[in-house]
């Protein structure tokens, strides 16, 4: 392990502190697969942090990757994909895909999907293909209300939870010891 997976997560610039919990970077946002990474918890204090911690999480994610979002309505999911967005390049407004499933953005080297399956009651009943477009070699997707997605959405490489904490506030667990190497979908 190199001094870049133990050193403390750092701030972004501009981003205001509040109380919360940093710990030390292992394996989830350094950019490599394999996932060893305990439950992270994170304590934002508004929609900039809850971005920063998108950005943050975006640098460590690749090519076909899957991030399941889960978090109540007004969670800050969007807010947290935008942020990933614009880490990957999207210059594009991000906005919640939740009255049309899916929304596609390209980014600097992948397209970045955002997809919302809120309004699905599972997708045995849909078209097979229904989320081809979104998944696979060349994006990176996000995938809020994930909880029906079935087996397209089984190789998960992070799940994420949002909860409000009062005011903008927000409590956010990530989990990156999903798929493990070779498992990717």
């Amino acid at each position: 392990m190199d001094a870049a997976d133990t050193d403390p997560v750092s701030i972004p610039p501009g981003v205001t502190t509040g109380p919360r919990t940093i710990l030390p970077r292992v394996g989830l946002f350094n950019g490599q697969y394999s996932l060893g990474v305990a439950a992270r918890s994170i304590d934002t204090t508004g929609p900039a942090e809850t971005e920063a911690i998108g950005a943050e999480l975006a640098d460590g994610l690749a090519d076909g990757d899957i991030v399941l979002i889960r978090g109540e309505l007004g969670a800050g999911k969007t807010t947290l994909v935008r942020g990933a967005a614009r880490a990957l390049g999207v210059s594009d407004p991000v906005t919640s895909p939740t009255f049309s499933i899916g929304h596609r953005y390209r980014g600097r080297d992948v397209i970045v999907s955002h997809l919302d399956l809120y309004r699905l009651a599972g997708l045995e009943q849909e078209d097979p293909e229904l989320l081809a477009d979104y998944l696979g070699p060349g994006r990176i997707a996000f995938v809020e209300w994930p909880e029906d997605g079935g087996r397209e959405l089984a190789g998960a490489r992070v799940r994420i939870s949002l909860s409000h904490g009062g005011g903008d506030r927000r409590h956010i667990e990530i989990d990156g010891a999903c798929a493990q190497e070779g498992e990717r979908p």
